[in-house]
């Protein structure tokens, strides 16, 4: 890994994927400076980065949604605070316009508004697409969003483009496919169907289960970032595709089989408003920086597995306090 970054801030660090890349700057022996900045909302967990080890290592608690914050000396800013959640984006679109948008706007805010050369990497996800029933969409695609989260992440990379142009900050964006792996909330499909598995409960599949999603290990996802940050152009979107598309039932089937359950534990229940039948993004483009995949599907979901029959000490404590994570249909909440 060649980031040249001294000071990183990384936004959201106690998410799934904010987290998972901060135990990934740790694994490659990151020696510089490491503010992790979460107002440790929903998809937040602390528990996410216990015995984190970094030296340089410092967590501020702050809510990016209601004001700026200070980013002297900052170098590169990785930004994963988001509400990403899909299903409390129809329940409650207000708060994810609220939470989405002003967060995005206060961060570029405090670029615009610092004394150094500060690059930011933006998370951004590849739903901001729509449905691709047929083909791949390159980063030229136009954006058609399908439901209240993936529009508040349209919005936000309007406002960074803006930025670009406007004021002259230095951006890039990455639209990542689905992510999974440790540490991912028990609300998301993959950690839902092994925690529901491992305790003897129907696994719930919306509508036919049909729906094709392409699939990336976290852990790529990182490495993915890191590279764009270190070789993506300035003002420039980049794809990162997952390693292989998958039907949700056969992904849950693939579940069921490593933990050696059977299939038919699998329930079809309504399906929610609005639900995308396929993502599917092209990757030409991160792949000309240097970009390849390391964990396959099968091998990626076997680690998730694992990590969750091993850490039940992580995940029941939060279905204890809220049962509302592994239910059928949280998009009703």
């Amino acid at each position: 890994m060649g980031l040249r970054c001294g000071c990183i801030m990384v936004t959201g660090g106690m998410g799934f994927i904010g987290s998972n890349f901060i135990r990934f700057l740790e694994s490659f022996g990151f020696s510089g400076r490491l503010v992790n900045v979460d107002a440790l909302k929903v998809g937040s967990n602390q528990m996410n980065l216990e015995g984190i080890a970094l030296r340089g290592y410092r967590f501020v608690k702050h809510d990016l949604s209601k004001g700026p914050i200070d980013l002297d000396g900052i170098d590169c800013v990785f930004n994963f605070a988001s509400e990403t959640h899909v299903d409390r984006s129809i329940a409650d679109p207000r708060s994810f316009v609220d939470n989405n948008v002003w967060l995005v706007l206060n961060l570029l805010e405090g670029i615009r508004r610092s004394a150094g050369d500060i690059r930011l990497i933006h998370a951004s996800t590849d739903e901001v697409y729509g449905d691709a029933l047929t083909g791949s969409f390159d980063e030229s695609s136009p954006p058609r969003p399908s439901n209240p989260y993936s529009a508040t992440k349209v919005a936000q990379e309007a406002l960074i483009m803006s930025y670009v142009r406007t004021y002259g900050i230095d951006a890039v964006m990455a639209r990542s496919s689905n992510n999974f792996g440790p540490y991912q909330s028990p609300e998301k499909l993959i950690p839902k169907a092994i925690i529901r598995a491992l305790m003897d409960l129907r696994v719930p599949i919306y509508g036919s289960g049909r729906q094709r999603r392409s699939w990336i290990y976290v852990e790529d996802n990182a490495r993915a970032m890191a590279l764009i940050a270190e070789k993506g152009r300035r003002g420039e979107v980049y794809n990162v595709p997952g390693v292989e598309e998958a039907e949700n039932l056969e992904l849950v089937r693939r579940i069921l089989r490593i933990l050696g359950k059977d299939e038919g534990m699998v329930e079809f229940v309504e399906d929610r408003p609005g639900h995308d039948v396929r993502y599917s993004i092209s990757g030409e483009k991160i792949r000309a920086l240097g970009f390849r995949h390391e964990v396959s599907l099968e091998e990626g979901l076997r680690r998730t597995v694992n990590w969750y029959i091993s850490n039940r000490g992580w995940w029941e404590p939060l279905i204890e306090r809220d049962p509302s994570l592994i239910g059928e249909t949280p998009w009703r909440l």
